[in-house]
């Protein structure tokens, strides 16, 4: 049984859905970042990789456009919680309004933690068969 997909519980640019959230993320974006891996259960630190992963890749020569972890962020909590969008929408949304989709990312799990919603897909499991040829004993399971 599948789920019907929901959308974002905001818009990318409501900011004034809750100011303090963009408040903190206008004047400490890394903070903010930080904050927003924390609260999906990944590494705090991970954020951090977008502010060094353009050095390091120019220093080989190699352009990066899209920041990885922030990518990565938004994908996973689409992915959890069952929102609407395509990998399309969310390069853009990190690459051209990096804060605005931060800030978005926090609202969101702040609306789920809240109100406590998380989307499984419950799928039956696979039916194992005997092979032809086996002998199957009591009391022993394949």
């Amino acid at each position: 049984m599948a789920y019907p997909l929901t959308d974002w519980n905001t818009g990318l640019f409501d900011c004034c859905e809750d100011s303090s959230t963009c408040c903190y993320g206008f004047w400490c974006c890394p903070c903010l970042a930080c904050t927003v891996s924390g609260r999906f259960g990944e590494n705090r630190c991970l954020p951090l990789c977008d502010m060094l992963s353009p050095a390091i890749t120019a220093s080989f020569g190699l352009p990066l456009c899209v920041p990885p972890a922030a990518l990565a962020l938004r994908v996973g909590i689409r992915h959890r919680y069952g929102i609407k969008g395509s990998l399309c929408n969310d390069i853009t949304s990190a690459c051209f309004c990096s804060w605005c989709s931060w800030c978005q990312m926090n609202r969101e799990l702040k609306f789920r933690k809240k109100n406590n919603v998380v989307i499984v897909n419950m799928q039956p499991p696979p039916v194992m068969s005997v092979p032809p040829g086996f002998i199957v004993q009591p009391g022993v399971r394949y």
